[in-house]
């Protein structure tokens, strides 16, 4: 029987891995196959267009793209409407772009559009809310199981684990019912002597949440806290605690120029945010790389299974802790000057 030694076999590996990369080093970077090719497009595709979350993500994946030589386009609906977002995704298809970075209203009613979209030749990689049952090659966001937990062990700590608190929630989105159901079940697991007194579905809209609030407020005047996915709800929430004169620590996923500001006053005790840029930064590479499967030579089977060499499930792009400390590092009006200087 003939053995391997694995120490030649190593020193074999090594030695071809020295010469690939003097290889790459002597050729002219101006071949680059990291690169697009004239006119290659991609399109960033979000529902709610309006919504000032998408600004850093699109910063970050217009400064990837554009680092490539790569066109890319903004789009989506400025309505909370999943027939209009799909009807603008079937307008971004009829560009042929090389492919779409998404972020889907809701998972199901996107799984056709998608894999029609895959099966045409545009890739498509989701982003903060997923569309898990459809051939998207990848998705990436933060670890909302992460901010739960986090959002849960803060709020009874600081609520010396007992007391009453409540949660809005946003139904149908991937991500935001994530945040909501990992936090309850977190709590009940772990904290017994938080008791849950409220949940209310305010769909990102702030008049809704402030019914909403002003109702458990009403019903609950000793709440003491209030988890919320996203800021928009938040914005409605805090007004809502301010009239009623009440002390509610409120925490919030996501941040908006409102909710800065209430933190910086004290009003809001704190918000994760996920590096938004970095989603948009990373979600180009995930689906340039996505169109681009022959820069990437993997060792596994995907010739055997046809499936995309670049088929990352998913990607943490992480998330900050925003306090009345560091509020002003996350001023949307001062990012934008600096990149508009860049």
């Amino acid at each position: 029987m003939k053995y391997v030694n694995l120490k030649s076999l190593v020193a074999s590996a090594v030695m071809a891995l020295s010469l690939s990369s003097v290889t790459a080093i002597s050729a002219d970077a101006g071949e680059s196959k990291f690169a697009c090719e004239p006119g290659e497009t991609y399109i960033m595709n979000v529902m709610v267009s309006g919504h000032p979350y998408w600004v850093p993500v699109f910063q970050g994946y217009k400064q990837a793209g554009e680092a490539m030589g790569c066109k890319v386009i903004f789009s989506g609906t400025p309505d909370y409407d999943i027939t209009k977002q799909i009807a603008s995704f079937e307008q971004d298809l009829a560009k042929r772009p090389a492919g779409i970075l998404l972020h889907p209203m809701n998972a199901d009613p996107f799984i056709e559009p998608i894999n029609r979209a895959i099966e045409g030749g545009t890739t498509v990689v989701t982003f903060a809310a997923d569309s898990p049952k459809s051939n998207r090659v990848s998705y990436i966001t933060s670890d909302n199981l992460a901010e739960a937990k986090y959002a849960a062990d803060e709020i009874a700590g600081l609520m010396d684990h007992k007391g009453k608190f409540a949660v809005l929630e946003n139904p149908g989105q991937s991500n935001h019912d994530l945040r909501i159901t990992a936090f309850l079940s977190y709590m009940e697991k772990h904290y017994p002597n938080m008791k849950l007194v409220g949940r209310q579905a305010t769909n990102q809209d702030a008049t809704k949440a402030y019914t909403s609030v002003s109702s458990m407020l009403q019903a609950h005047p000793d709440l003491g806290a209030l988890w919320i996915p996203e800021a928009g709800s938040a914005e409605g929430a805090v007004q809502a605690v301010l009239e009623a004169k009440a002390k509610v620590i409120i925490m919030h996923a996501d941040i908006s120029p409102v909710t800065r500001e209430h933190i910086k006053a004290g009003n809001i005790h704190q918000a994760l945010s996920p590096n938004q840029g970095m989603q948009g930064y990373m979600g180009f590479m995930l689906t340039f790389m996505a169109k681009h499967p022959d820069l990437i030579d993997p060792f596994n089977d995907y010739k055997r299974t046809g499936f995309n060499p670049m088929g990352v499930p998913f990607v943490d792009n992480g998330f900050a802790v925003v306090t009345k400390a560091n509020a002003d590092d996350f001023d949307l009006g001062a990012y934008m000057k600096n990149r508009s200087a860049n």
